[in-house]
């Protein structure tokens, strides 16, 4: 027996084989999830879930792609060489040796993990916080339990399709979102928000995008989907990203794997005090983009003020330095500094931005007097995890068409949404309104309306939505001299009656 042959070799129950279809493998994985409830924190789940499935599709794909080249060459060496391979595992690092284990399973696993790192630059650091290698947490039967669920189902490429597994796996990611509350929104945003924003920025092929807060990597990959539903070539597109936590870029990138994209780059640090993408190593010149889009966190405090206030030196902070306790348009000017001369932008931001003084009514000015702007969507409220704080969308367009000079659209989508009982979401109806309204650029009573830079300057540059679309019925004016003549009229009358009533009680004796 060949030594390239034990990961296929093991005695092991029976495995599934075979097409799975989309809600099979979401119960599949979500299941995987009962097994550890009560044991850790929900709010964790998604670290080891993902880590296992990660794994598992590593491993299964690998000797499905050795079986097919073993077919080939007839050759178990040259099957398993890493040149043959999408990535390389190496000896020993396989699903089925860690199944041969009954205990320490999780320094094994662990094992596995490191070395797979190890083999793999384009790996290196995924399963950083997956660390299965406490007993307290992981007793060997936990352990058994979610091998054995894994197990069940063969995950090659002929079993389940990479645009399959990745829609599954992003299930997984909304449903621990939710399931993690507050911590959720952290690293997913809702995925008709980030439709309504590749709505209207419209990518197109061969474009250069850019998610400077990428989180989970949903809006990376929408922008893949748009393409794919246009029917265009989602591959040619080039995609970047940058995220500060650890734990999510690594999900990010398992996401992005899952989904059959290996060539994205996403870099670890912190977009505002460390931007990763420049336009070579140690340059303090940003690299631009066709298409940037985010969704930063609210109002961060202490985003980096101290780095900014004597001068950003990546040249950022063209319109002024943000206050130190709200960091959404420290964002927003990163993202500015990072479009090319035709790009645009799409970022979801609190209200506030839009109509707070003091540094943050400088910068818009700046932003609105420089003609950026094209338009403000505003959204449902309780769209969100964690946060039930008003958001718009804002989108800036560094060469907008002629007719859009000067102007910037309104739109009030706060009815826009469908009621949920914990949390209220767009539907691909809501979606594609909005949307609609944006592409045409025009008014449309009480949802819509194309406002020029003067009147937004004489209202000191506040782009508060109400101030611009009504969203009321109109008052009926009310002629007050005609009512008091009505008013007279039934007075009149009342006084008619009550001397016809006094008579017929006098007719009947009641006459006091």
């Amino acid at each position: 027996m060949s030594k390239f042959e034990t990961a296929t070799s093991v005695d092991l129950p029976l495995t599934y084989v075979g097409k799975m279809t989309q809600q099979q493998l979401e119960k599949h994985l979500w299941d995987a999830a009962d097994i550890l409830r009560g044991k850790i924190d929900s709010a964790d789940f998604k670290h080891y879930i993902f880590g296992l499935l990660f794994f598992k599709r590593l491993c299964d794909v690998w000797e499905e792609e050795y079986e097919e080249r073993l077919k080939l060459y007839q050759d178990a060496e040259l099957a398993a060489d890493p040149e043959e391979h999408r990535f390389h595992i190496p000896p020993g690092a396989f699903w089925n040796d860690i199944r041969k284990h009954s205990t320490n399973i999780g320094e094994y696993l662990n094992g596995a993990f490191r070395a797979i790192e190890d083999a793999n630059t384009r790996l290196r650091g995924v399963f950083q916080d997956v660390d299965f290698n406490n007993k307290e947490r992981f007793p060997d039967a936990t352990l058994e339990l979610l091998l054995q669920h894994f197990s069940k189902h063969r995950l090659r490429n002929c079993d389940v399709e990479a645009d399959i597994l990745g829609d599954a796996y992003e299930y997984l990611i909304s449903k621990f979102a939710d399931d993690a509350g507050k911590k959720g929104g952290e690293f997913y945003t809702p995925k008709m928000v980030t439709r309504l924003i590749v709505t209207c920025l419209q990518p197109d092929e061969g474009m250069i995008v850019y998610d400077p807060t990428c989180g989970s990597g949903g809006m990376l990959l929408e922008m893949v989907n748009y393409l794919k539903r246009q029917q265009k070539n989602p591959k040619s597109l080039h995609l970047y990203g940058q995220e500060m936590n650890l734990n999510t870029w690594a999900i990010c990138e398992m996401n992005l794997f899952l989904h059959d994209i290996d060539d994205a780059f996403i870099l670890r640090g912190d977009t505002l005090r460390e931007p990763k993408h420049l336009v070579a190593e140690g340059s303090k010149q940003l690299k631009t983009f066709d298409r940037v889009l985010a969704n930063p966190p609210f109002s961060l405090k202490n985003w980096g003020d101290e780095a900014w206030k004597n001068g950003d030196k990546f040249s950022r902070d063209t319109y002024g330095c943000p206050p130190k306790s709200y960091g959404d348009l420290a964002f927003v000017q990163h993202m500015i500094a990072s479009l090319n001369e035709t790009g645009k932008l799409g970022v979801v931001l609190p209200h506030g931005i839009l109509f707070r003084g003091g540094a943050e009514a400088k910068i818009r000015e700046g932003i609105l007097q420089d003609d950026l702007i094209e338009a403000v969507i505003g959204l449902a409220p309780n769209l969100f995890y964690g946060t039930g704080i008003p958001a718009c969308v804002l989108i800036i367009n560094k060469r907008k068409e002629a007719k859009r000079r000067g102007k910037v659209l309104f739109v009030n989508g706060a009815e826009e949404m469908v009621e949920g009982k914990n949390q209220n979401t767009l539907s691909e109806a809501n979606v594609q309104r909005l949307a609609k309204a944006f592409l045409a650029f025009a008014d449309e009573e009480r949802f819509a309306r194309v406002v020029d830079l003067a009147e937004i300057e004489k209202n000191d540059f506040n782009l508060n939505i109400a101030r611009y679309v009504q969203t009321a019925e109109d008052e009926e004016q009310i002629d007050v001299a005609a009512e008091v003549m009505v008013l007279k009229e039934l007075l009149e009358k009342r006084d008619q009656a009550e001397v016809k009533m006094l008579g017929f009680l006098k007719e009947l004796g009641y006459d006091s």
